[in-house]
């Protein structure tokens, strides 16, 4: 598992040359409507096993490759289990923002309210 600071993923998002990732958030439903970033898939922590395969799914990239998945919380702890889960179910690619999305409001996009 990688980990990245919350403008290390801000650079990513913005280098044409790398292939975007999905940004899965695992907050909850009232914390992904109060702070959210742009283009994120939301599937809480609390259903992840139950929506293993829409994530699975998600990650299905073409050619038998897999999209790389960045694993956002509020502050980093829930998304570094579910990016443990995920490695463990088999899937490669997985990162964890450290910091999850409050370091993302301070350091990247002051817009996305703190909470």
């Amino acid at each position: 598992m990688n980990h990245m600071t919350a403008s290390e993923v801000a650079e990513w998002l913005d280098d044409p040359t790398r292939p975007d990732p999905i940004l899965l958030d695992v907050r909850e439903q009232w914390e992904f409507e109060t702070a959210s970033i742009p283009g994120s898939t939301l599937v809480p922590m609390s259903v992840i096993t139950s929506r293993f395969g829409e994530v699975e799914a998600l990650a299905d990239g073409h050619s038998g490759t897999q999209n790389p998945i960045v694993c956002i919380c509020h502050h980093g702890s829930r998304s570094l289990q579910v990016a443990g889960f995920l490695e463990a179910q088999g899937l490669t690619g997985i990162t964890n923002m450290t910091g999850g999305i409050h370091a993302w409001s301070l350091q990247v996009d002051r817009d996305v309210p703190v909470y």
